[in-house]
């Protein structure tokens, strides 16, 4: 299977940022934490960033403006006191030219192990997972808790670098646990049943959409019936089981077509159809436009 390539910070901010202003803001150990003004940050991404994935996880917080995301499949937009977050692994792309301020927190799932904080800890917050609601709207006095914990993390950062790892992540913790509150508060009041049942099956699709494409395999590794896992699943998510996996054949073919040269029928295979013609006719409908069409317009940013 042909490797994708799955960026750290530093080689992501070399590749699409590259700047020796941005440098000298950001530390040496970036790849484990590292928070920055989004002003000082986004100025110097001079091209679109394709479809690519990240090792680290990333919380964008705007105090001014918009910006704009696809995460997965989706588009979002956020504003003023409006957050996104990006897990770690997850399909990402944006275009350049945002006019925004704010704050961009990006830390390592090894960042949030430490004396006073379990190694699972992100198991706590569903937003944090692939399947989570990436786009938050906090209220305004969570906003106004959320941004001063940003303030606080960039201050020390700034500052001392990491050199204070336990202050670091006592504030990180801090602002996931004041996201989680208002993130819990907006989720869609389903059956915790449903949820959770909707929310195990786009975990195995995640990871097993290129050997597993029909919704019974999933309703037979569930222990219930396809009807049931259909009917579960479109009510919580408002799409069908077939459109989640769909999705994430699509996602992964994408980012081999950005990231790898194998030809077209090399990536049909590599996200599990054997049929190219089906392939490219699944991606035009899910884009708009044949992978090759794809690639060369990426080829041309």
């Amino acid at each position: 299977m042909s490797e994708i390539k799955l960026y750290d910070a530093p080689e992501f901010t070399a590749k699409f940022m590259p700047s020796e202003k941005l440098n000298a803001i950001l530390k040496e150990d970036r790849s484990k934490f590292f928070i920055v003004r989004v002003e000082e940050m986004y100025r110097h991404v001079n091209r679109p960033v394709p479809t690519s994935r990240s090792t680290i996880y990333s919380c964008l917080y705007l105090t001014e403006g918009a910006a704009s995301m696809k995460i997965g499949s989706e588009l979002y937009t956020i504003h003023c006191h409006e957050l996104l977050i990006v897990p770690a692994g997850q399909v990402f792309s944006f275009q350049e030219n945002d006019v925004n301020k704010g704050y961009l927190c990006g830390f390592h799932s090894d960042f949030l192990v430490g004396k006073w904080l379990k190694n699972n800890l992100l198991k706590e917050f569903d937003f944090l997972k692939i399947w989570g609601h990436p786009l938050i709207k906090p209220d305004a006095q969570s906003a106004q808790f959320i941004q001063s914990l940003y303030e606080r993390l960039l201050i020390d950062y700034s500052q001392n670098g990491l050199q204070n790892p336990g202050l670091l992540q006592s504030y990180l913790f801090a602002l996931l646990c004041e996201v989680n509150r208002v993130y819990q508060s907006v989720s869609p009041p389903d059956p915790i049943a449903a949820v959770t049942l909707t929310n195990r099956f786009r975990e195995l699709v995640f990871s097993l959409f290129r050997t597993k494409q029909r919704v019974s395999e999933y309703a037979a590794l569930l222990n219930i019936t396809p009807n049931h896992l259909n009917k579960t699943v479109r009510t919580v998510s408002g799409k069908s089981p077939t459109k989640w996996i769909d999705e994430a054949i699509m996602l992964e073919a994408k980012v081999l077509l950005c990231q790898t040269g194998l030809s077209i029928n090399e990536v049909a295979t590599q996200v599990g159809l054997d049929d190219p013609s089906y392939f490219t006719r699944l991606f035009k409908n899910f884009e708009g436009q044949t992978p090759t069409e794809f690639r060369r317009m990426i080829e041309k940013s």
